[in-house]
C-alpha cells in the first residue's frame, strides 16, 4: 500500500496536476477532498469530466464516475457484492476504494486519454426490447447489418489496393510513418481544440462565481461596517415591521382572494356541464342583448343631436329678439 501511495503522490505532483503533496497531506486528505483529486484525474483523462464535486450530488458524482469507469475497462476485484461496496466507497469518498482507482489511471493516462476520445464513436447504443421485437424494425436492422458488412469488406478491398500501390512507391515505410504521425497530430489538435473551448466555459463560470462571492463579500463588509449596536437595533426593528406586515396583512388578504378564487372555481366546477342548447340559449340572449344595446346606442344619439338642434334654434331666437326689441325675452320662471 505504501508503495502504491508513493507512486500516486509522485504523479500527482507531476504535470499536469502539479498538487505538492507529500505522503502525510495526501493520506490525511478529507474524503471530499479525495473525491476531488481522483475527479481530477479523470477530467485529465476526458475533458468533460471537470466538475466541482461539492456542486454535484453524492450519487450523481458516483454515478458519473462509474460510467467513465466503465469506458475505460476498469473492473474492481471481487464479485457482484463487492461492486455493490465499490460504488458505496465513491460516494463516501472511501481510501481502500479510490487509492487503487488512482493508481491504474495514473499508470496508463496516455493510454486512456486515447480510450476515452474513441469512446463516443464505439460505444454500442442500448436499443429498448421492445423496438427490437418490431418485425419492421428487425428488418431494417438486418438491411443495416448488411449493408455495413458489404462496406467493410469493399473497405478491406480498396485498403489492399492501396497497400500495393504504396508498396511500389519509394520511402513507402517513412511515408506511412509521417502519414500517421499526422493523423496523430491532427486529432490531437482537435482534441486540444475542444479542451480549450471547454476550458473557456469552465473560466466564463468560475468568473461568474467569482462575481456572485464577491458580491456576497462587499454585502458582508457594509454590513459588517454598519454593525453599531443602534445600527443592529434599526435593522431588526424594520425587519420586524416588514414581517408583521406580511403575516398581518399582505399575506391574511392573498390568502382571502386565493379562498375566494377556490369558492367561485369550486362552484363553477360543480354546475353541471353545459350542453349545445344551452349554448344556443345563451348566444340567442347575448344577440338579443346586443340589438338592444344597439338601439339603446341608436336612440342616445338621436336624442344628442335633437338637443343640439334645438340648442341652436334657442341661440337663433335669442339673437333675433335682442335685434329686435332690444331684451331678452323673459323665461318662464321670471
Amino acid at each position: 500500500m505504501s508503495d502504491q501511495i508513493k507512486f500516486i503522490v509522485d504523479n500527482l505532483n507531476e504535470e499536469p496536476f502539479r498538487k505538492n503533496y507529500n505522503l502525510i497531506t495526501f493520506d490525511s486528505l478529507e474524503p471530499m477532498q479525495l473525491l476531488q483529486v481522483l475527479n481530477d484525474v479523470l477530467a485529465e483523462i476526458d475533458p468533460k469530466q471537470v466538475v466541482d464535486i461539492r456542486e454535484e450530488m453524492p450519487e450523481q458524482t458516483a454515478k458519473r464516475m462509474l460510467s467513465l469507469l466503465g469506458i475505460l475497462k476498469y473492473k474492481p476485484p471481487g464479485n457482484a457484492t463487492d461492486m455493490s461496496t465499490f460504488r458505496q466507497g465513491l460516494v463516501i469518498g472511501s481510501k481502500p476504494v479510490i487509492y487503487p482507482v488512482l493508481h491504474w489511471l495514473l499508470q496508463r493516462t496516455t493510454e486512456l486519454k486515447k480510450r476515452a476520445y474513441l469512446a463516443r464513436f464505439l460505444i454500442k447504443l442500448e436499443v429498448p426490447s421492445e423496438f427490437l421485437q418490431d418485425e419492421t424494425v428487425a428488418d431494417t436492422n438486418k438491411q443495416d447489418i448488411s449493408a455495413m458488412e458489404e462496406e467493410k469488406d469493399q473497405l478491406i478491398k480498396r485498403v489492399e489496393r492501396l497497400k500495393k500501390r504504396v508498396e511500389t512507391v519509394q520511402n513507402h515505410q517513412r511515408m506511412l510513418k509521417i502519414a500517421r504521425q499526422l493523423r496523430v497530430e491532427k486529432e490531437r489538435e482537435e482534441f486540444l481544440a475542444q479542451q480549450k473551448q471547454e476550458q473557456k466555459n469552465q473560466l466564463f463560470h468560475a468568473v461568474q462565481r467569482l462575481q456572485r462571492v464577491q458580491n456576497q463579500l462587499k454585502s458582508m463588509r457594509h454590513a459588517a461596517a454598519d454593525a453599531k449596536p443602534e445600527s443592529l437595533m434599526k435593522r431588526l426593528e424594520e425587519e420586524i415591521k416588514f414581517n408583521s406586515y406580511m403575516v398581518t396583512e399582505k399575506f391574511p388578504k392573498e390568502l382571502e382572494n386565493k379562498k375566494k378564487e377556490l369558492h367561485f372555481l369550486q362552484k363553477v366546477v360543480s354546475e353541471p356541464a353545459m350542453g349545445h342548447s344551452d349554448l344556443l340559449e345563451l348566444e340567442s340572449k347575448a344577440s338579443i342583448i346586443s340589438r338592444k344595446k344597439e338601439a339603446k346606442a341608436e336612440e342616445l344619439q338621436e336624442a344628442k343631436e335633437k338637443l343640439t338642434s334645438l340648442e341652436r334654434e334657442v341661440s337663433l331666437k335669442t339673437n333675433q329678439t335682442r335685434e329686435f326689441g332690444g331684451t331678452e325675452v323673459l323665461k318662464g320662471d321670471e
